[in-house]
């Protein structure tokens, strides 16, 4: 099996906002990738989000087929993993401090803790520890 990348879109109504609001997260951003219409946010070696403005968003739609209203319904969890509690805290507490809002109440299920936020355009992240030892090979 190859070495697959994940790329999510996402649409944003400021890009520079965005830029500014994930930086502060600790995010950096591929320049190959990046204009002004979209930005290449690299999450780790093989995940990515794509931040696009609404424009160049819509360009990739059907047409007659509208960009999801975030206040209305939610259109994606992005769900990643920490090395431990302390950093679903951290990224979470400082996403907050930029001007994110909390999505849910913190949960911990004991082998598993998590915590969400909605970032400047409403999108969900959600931020999480399992135990390692939880995770077992299937056969």
């Amino acid at each position: 099996m190859s070495d697959k990348k994940v790329f999510n879109n996402l649409a944003v109504k400021d890009l520079q906002k965005s830029i500014a609001f994930f930086t502060k997260l600790g995010y950096t951003f591929n320049s190959q990738f990046t204009d002004e219409t979209a930005t290449c946010m690299i999450i780790s070696e093989n995940i990515y989000s794509m931040l696009l403005t609404h424009e160049k968003f819509q360009s990739f739609l059907p047409p007659g087929r509208a960009i999801g209203d975030t206040k209305q319904a939610t259109e994606v969890l992005i769900a990643l993993n920490q090395e431990s509690r302390a950093e679903v805290d951290d990224v979470v507490n400082k996403a907050i401090a930029a001007g994110a809002k909390p999505f849910r109440d913190p949960a911990d299920h004991g082998f598993m803790y998590e915590r969400s936020f909605q970032d400047l355009d409403g999108h969900v992240w959600e931020h999480f520890w399992m135990d390692p030892t939880v995770l077992q090979p299937q056969a």
